[in-house]
């Protein structure tokens, strides 16, 4: 690689997006055929054809590379949309089916797949990498859908006592328990049973 190119890429704003992206493609190529305990810095850079220092450039663990290349990153415009989750505003039920359905297709993804659970473990052990990846990550998502939630509840669309982050929290477990640990193989089927039950519960209407 060219000097002049190596010193565009320590400059970090100025870093080769086709570097990023042949990474990100090779670690969920790697998650895919290994999993998360085979997925190494050395195997990721092998596959991607760059250089270890080339990707401690750009994140500081095999941790960040696997959250970028799995999960979407949300700027302050997707966010308030949800991503591909909730959409356009309508009746709060389209929302939430809407939403689910994006979590479940999010976490069915065979590199998802594979990698969610160890991630979701560095992240229990790691105070910083969890505020770097989890909280800030989600912090407007859960701020949109309360925004939602509350809109529903003064149209009389849903009960007073609906908690953002308790539901956010049921449809993203369930998604990545499904599909990470059961290993459902038809996510449709699911995300439909599972929409169901958030919204209408499972006690009879009237009991």
């Amino acid at each position: 690689m060219p000097k002049e190119t190596e010193a565009k890429h320590r400059l970090g704003p100025q870093r080769n997006p086709a570097i990023d992206a042949a990474v990100l493609e090779a670690t969920r190529q790697l998650l895919a055929d290994k999993g998360y305990a085979g997925t190494s810095i050395d195997a990721i850079a092998t596959r991607a054809g760059v250089g270890r220092p080339a990707i401690y450039r750009r994140w500081p663990s095999k941790a960040h590379i696997v959250n970028e290349a799995i999960y979407p990153v949300l700027d302050a415009e997707q966010a308030a949309d949800l991503g591909a989750g909730l959409g356009a505003e309508g009746p709060i039920a389209d929302q939430v089916r809407a939403l689910v359905h994006g979590a479940v297709a999010l976490f069915a993804a065979p590199a998802t797949r594979a990698a969610a659970p160890g991630l979701m473990s560095e992240v229990r052990t790691n105070a910083e990498l969890r505020e770097v990846l989890v909280v800030r990550m989600l912090a407007g998502v859960r701020v949109e859908l309360k925004r939602r939630l509350e809109a529903a509840k003064e149209r009389g669309e849903i009960r007073a006592g609906v908690d953002a982050d308790t539901l956010l929290d049921i449809m993203a477990g369930a998604a990545i328990f499904a599909m990470s640990v059961r290993d459902v193989e038809d996510p449709g089927p699911f995300a439909d049973s599972l929409a169901d039950i958030v919204l209408h519960g499972i006690i009879p209407p009237g009991q």
